[in-house]
Formats: structure tokens, sequence, C-alpha cells
């Protein structure tokens, strides 16, 4: 068998560097969630238009939109640590300002969109630059490794941890979990500091690279992922899987109530449970990918999509529900795994931000269509049919993908010599 991944995975140490990276990230992530959370909190506050509320959202979404792309092409550019690090401290300065704002008695809407735009702005970048930098920190065998703690950090810190973290803080003072949220960007920047090391990576002359332009250097990137079989269908199937996902998660409050008979403590264990699988996928995702392999890592998570779907539509027990959602909770985790793992090892590392910033931009824009297209199936065909549709969607996906994740294809990608 060829590749190290396939075959047991030798558990050693990461290094003192990724482990910087990662509690650098997970500290900046529990921050962001505690804004993500006091954010709705604060609108409704001083507004009971939900227009205001739903704005809080959007305004967080938009710059995934607009800055995944430059990002990507920003990060290889320039030191990759050095610009997470101007990053942690610009978004540190953008919350604390809102912080103290609100401190001082001032509560803005408009001003917490301006400060939620600069922070997700600031976040898709360092997102695009954390997964490019994580080859330079960590050996080749040892990517799944890597990865499963970064995605197992983020989930815990952001979406179990600061989700009762930041409504207690915000019932104590409006202002806390923005200052906390400023604390956590400055701590993060500190922890990146003391990694040692330049990451700039050059392939080409300076003078050769200020000839080219942003535009260029990302349809580049757009050129070079669309030659890559692998890496273009995994880019095919965020695309639609995101959609019919945010499809299905965007009517689930509805689900919970009129299908379930669950109150707004049961909706949110919904979501516990699912982040609970993620962490679980991200503390045994390297052993797990080890022993079925990549290959059937990836196609039986197709079926697990699918069969979240079907389960969603078609039962009304909510401790079934709660089950599947935990198993789809480790199945996501795994194929952030594998797809950033894949990633890694067959993009040169002068294109490794902006082929992570591609499939950032899909993933958002999936989740954006995903949104719209639930309300409406759900207005139009009841509150089942956004299931109904992404089941279909996901079954049909997995057939049409299942030749292109053969095991020879998978195995000789991570056989594959470094770029």
């Amino acid at each position: 068998m060829t590749g190290e991944l396939l075959d047991a995975p030798t558990v050693t140490r990461l290094g003192g560097r990724f482990a910087k990276l990662w509690a650098a990230g997970t500290t900046s992530a529990l921050g962001s969630g505690l804004t993500t959370v006091a954010a709705p909190l604060l609108v409704a506050a001083e507004t009971d238009s939900p227009f205001s509320v739903a704005a809080a959202s959007a305004v967080a979404w938009l710059p995934w939109l607009l800055f995944a792309l430059p990002g990507g092409a920003l990060a290889d550019r320039v030191d990759r640590r050095m610009l997470m690090i101007a990053l942690d401290w610009g978004r540190a300065a953008a919350v604390c300002g809102l912080g103290v704002a609100i401190l001082g008695g001032v509560r803005s809407v408009w001003l917490l969109y301006s400060a939620l735009f600069v922070i997700n702005a600031g976040e898709i970048v360092m997102r695009v630059a954390s997964q490019a930098i994580v080859p330079d920190l960590v050996p080749r065998d040892q990517l799944e490794r890597a990865n499963g703690w970064l995605f197992g950090g983020l989930m815990l810190a952001q979406n179990i941890i600061a989700a009762p973290l930041g409504s207690f803080l915000f019932v104590v003072a409006a202002s806390s979990p923005f200052l906390g949220n400023a604390a956590t960007y400055a701590a993060s920047a500190l922890l990146l500091w003391s990694i040692r090391g330049s990451y700039r990576v050059v392939a080409e002359t300076d003078g050769a690279r200020r000839k080219r332009s942003f535009r260029g250097e990302i349809v580049e990137g757009f050129r070079w992922l669309a030659g890559q079989r692998l890496l273009r269908t995994m880019v095919g199937l965020i695309a639609l899987l995101n959609v019919t996902l945010t499809a299905a998660t965007s009517v689930l409050v509805l689900l919970a109530r009129d299908r379930l008979g669950l109150d707004e403590v049961g909706y949110g264990l919904l979501f516990t449970a699912m982040a609970a699988g993620a962490v679980l996928g991200s503390v045994v995702g390297d052993r797990i990918i080890a022993w079925v392999r990549p290959t059937w890592t990836i196609r039986i998570g197709l079926l697990i999509e699918a069969g979240m779907h079907l389960a969603l539509a078609a039962s009304r027990d909510a401790w079934v529900i709660g089950t599947v959602l935990v198993l789809f909770g480790v199945h996501g985790t795994l194929w952030g795994i594998v797809g950033s793992s894949l990633r890694q090892r067959l993009t040169p590392p002068e294109l490794l931000g902006r082929a992570g910033s591609v499939m950032i931009f899909v993933a958002a824009a999936g989740n954006s269509v995903g949104a719209l297209l639930g309300g409406a199936l759900a207005s139009a065909f009841g509150i089942t049919a956004p299931y109904w549709v992404g089941f279909v969607v996901a079954a049909v996906v997995a057939v049409a993908s299942w030749r292109v994740f053969n095991r020879a294809t998978v195995e000789a990608a991570y056989a594959k010599l470094p770029p």
C-alpha cells in the first residue's frame, strides 16, 4: 500500500509551532463565537424589526463573498503569519471600539454592522492563511491529525463554549462579549507572533509578481483548480451540498417545533448534537480515515449526507434526529479533514491560499443560495420539502461522483510527492 496515511497513523507530536497556531485559532474562534451570539441579542434589544435582526446575519455573510478570493491572492503574496497577526490586531481594534462604545452608552446598530463586517472580512482571510500555513508546520503524514485538531478547536470554541458563554456575558453586561472578543484576538496575535520563521512563498521574482494583478492571480487559481479532477469535483460537491444543507438548517426551527414538538431549548440541542459529533470526529478523525481509507471516507460521507436529509424529512422522533445529527457532525469533520489534506498535498505552495479561498467562496455562495431556497421550498410545498430535495440531490451527487473518488485515484493523490 502506497502513502503514509494509508497505513496505521503514527501518533507523534505535531510540534510547538503547530500548537501555537492551534491555540491562536481556537482562542480567536471563541471570541468570534461570542460576537456571533451577542450581535443579534444587541440588535433585538434595540429594535423589534425582524429585518434589522436578519440584517446582522446578512452583514456577517457578505464579506465571505466579497473577500474570499482576493484574500487567497493576498495570502499567496505576503508572509502568511504576519498577515494573520495584522488581521488579528485590526479585528481586535474594531470589536474593542464597539465594546467601548456600548460601555459608554452608545448602542448604534450601524456601528455593530460595521464591526461585524470588519470582523468577518478578517475571518475569511485568516482561515485561508491558516490552512495554507499548516504544511509548513507539520510533517506531511500528519496533515490529517493537524487538520482534525484545527477543526475540533474551532467547533468546540465557537459552537459549544461560545454559545452559552456569549449569552451569559451579554446578560451580565452588553459590552462584555465584545470586549472579551477583542481580548481573544489580541491573545491570538501574540501567539502567532511567537511562532518563529518566515512563511512567504516566492515562486517567481518580485518584479514579475508585481506585474500581475490580483484579478490575474485569482484567475490563475481558478484555472489551476479546474485542471485538478479530484479537487474540482470536491468544489462542485461543496457547492451543491452546502445549498441543500443550508436550506435544511434555515427552516429547522420550524421542523423542530411543528413535527418534533421541541421547544427553544430542544431546538438548540439539535445544533449541540451536530457540534458534539463534529468534535468527536476531530478527535478520532485521522484514525477513522486511516481505517476506512480516504476513498470510503468520502463515499460514506455522501451516503450520510443523503441519509440525514431523509431522516429529517421522514422521522418525527427527536431522538432519531439527534442521533443522525451527531453522525452528520462526525461526517462533516471527516470530510473537512480529507478535503483540506488533499488540497494541501496536491496544491503547489504558491497557490495554497488561492485554492483554499475558492473552496471558501463556493461554500459561502452555497450558504447564501441555500438560505433563500429553504424558505422558498418550505413556503411553496411544505416544511419537509427542503429535506426531500436535499435527499434527492445528495443521492444523485453520490452516484455521479462515485467513480471519481475511486481508491486508486485518491491513494495516488495521497502518495504524490510534495509540490
